[in-house]
Formats: C-alpha cells, sequence, structure tokens
C-alpha cells in the first residue's frame, strides 16, 4: 500500500493531478472538501457536529477532521492506497494521521507538493474564476490572502515531511502530462 500527501498552494493542479494518479495506480483519493461536504449534506453525526462549528464561524477541531478521515480510510479497507488531499493541514493533524496509520501497519510513503510560482497561480485562479463560480478566484487580494495561509501554514508540514526524508517538490509548471510524468517519477520510487 502506498499513501501520500499530495499538497500545494491553490491553482497548483491537486485535483487534476489527483484524478491522474487514483487511475494509474488504483488509488482512494480523499479530498477533505468532498468528505465535509459529503458528511454535511448527508447529515451524519460528524457532519452535524462540523456544521455547528462552521455556522458559528469557528474551525472544525482536529479531532472531528481526523475521525472524517479514519471513516474514509476504513470504508476502503481493502485499497492499494491513498491521497490525502487538503489534509493534513497543521503539525497535529500530520501526527495524528501518521498515528492512525501506523496502528493499521501502514503510514505515508511521501508528501508530494506542486510547487508553482505565485503570480502563475494568480493568473490561473483568475481565469479558472471567470467559470468556476467561486468567488474566492475572482479577487486578487483574496487569492494572495490564501496564498499566506497556505505558505504560513504548509512551511511547517514541509519540514515535519522534510524531517522524515517524505517531502518530494515537484515543479508544477508545464503541461498535465509533464506534471503527472514528474509525480509518476516520484510515486514509482518510494
Amino acid at each position: 500500500m502506498k499513501n501520500i500527501v499530495l499538497f500545494g498552494p491553490p491553482g497548483a493542479g491537486k485535483g487534476t493531478q489527483a484524478t491522474f494518479l487514483k487511475d494509474m495506480y488504483n488509488l482512494v483519493h480523499i479530498s477533505t472538501g468532498d468528505v465535509f461536504r459529503f458528511n454535511i449534506k448527508n447529515a451524519t453525526e460528524l457532519g452535524l457536529l462540523a456544521k455547528e462549528y462552521m455556522d458559528q464561524g469557528d474551525l472544525v477541531p482536529d479531532e472531528v477532521t481526523i475521525n472524517m478521515l479514519k471513516a474514509e480510510v476504513e470504508k476502503n479497507a481493502d485499497a492499494n492506497g491513498f491521497i490525502f488531499d487538503g489534509f493534513p493541514r497543521t503539525q497535529s493533524q500530520a501526527e495524528a494521521l501518521d498515528a492512525f496509520l501506523a496502528d493499521k501497519g501502514e503510514q505515508i510513503n511521501g508528501m508530494i507538493a506542486l510547487e508553482v510560482p505565485e503570480d502563475i497561480l494568480v493568473t490561473r485562479l483568475l481565469e479558472r474564476g471567470k467559470t468556476s463560480g467561486r468567488t474566492d478566484d475572482t479577487d486578487e487580494s483574496k487569492i494572495r490572502n490564501r496564498f499566506n495561509e497556505y505558505n504560513t501554514k504548509t512551511s511547517i508540514l514541509k519540514n515535519y515531511f522534510a524531517d522524515q526524508d517524505k517531502y518530494y517538490g515537484i515543479n508544477g509548471v508545464g503541461s498535465i502530462k509533464e506534471i503527472t510524468e514528474r509525480i509518476a517519477e516520484v510515486f514509482d520510487a518510494l
């Protein structure tokens, strides 16, 4: 089983690349955003709990997020591996994920981070904003604020995985096919 954390700033192409990796390697893609939306829409116990926090404008506690992800992993016990997308976001989440996987005799094999210069990302997101319907993709100051959040939080995780020799930075500029090939090269070596 190979488990990776797919990381990158907004607009880096994580969703696109996760789709290709999922199909190429028969992995299960776990997107935190999708898991949250599913649990809230289906009014699961965890979804209702998360919604309570979100409705108050508070961050959903790590424990709730982690329990949702654990449930996703358990639902897919026969998987060849997992792509974690949008999780972990903090060192405590990374530690909790490591502990959970270790209990199952598994581990994160690597964090693959798509590295793209900020100006290219701004252009990509503004372009995406024309069709995505996402208001946070149409305002450059909001986009730059998202990068600030990402850079502040990710630097911690980059170091966390680098300290375990599990950080792999990938050039996220080029054609989709070129980027997929770069990721596959790293994945195959894990």
